[in-house]
């Protein structure tokens, strides 16, 4: 199952100081984790919109368990707003079409 994940409303910092803290403890961190996600293919597509704090991937993962326990391991997990989305097939909705279509002609 596929799944479209947006992660938003980082920290911010005040200061270099902050800035350094939080982008060597949390935010490079998190980075790497994605990246390996992309390696393992369970991260299929995904990016950072410009400008914005914030990511946007789609993952795969075969239950929402699994991809809770996949989120819960990312370093900035706990700091991010998620905004989850399941996503329908191409192939699954265009079969749910077919046969929609079939039992209109029946019935016309």
């Amino acid at each position: 199952m596929r799944y479209l994940v947006m992660g938003s409303e980082g920290p911010g910092f005040g200061s270099s100081e902050e800035a350094i803290e939080v982008l060597e403890k949390g935010i490079l961190p998190t980075f790497d984790s994605l990246m390996n996600l992309e390696r393992e293919k369970k991260i299929v597509a995904g990016g950072l919109p410009v400008g914005d704090r914030s990511f946007v991937f789609i993952a795969e993962a075969a239950s929402n368990e699994e991809l809770d326990r996949l989120l819960r391991g990312i370093p900035a997990w706990g700091v991010l707003k998620w905004k989850v989305t399941p996503l329908q097939s191409f192939a699954g909705r265009a079969t749910q079409e077919r046969d929609e279509v079939k039992k209109l002609k029946k019935a016309h």
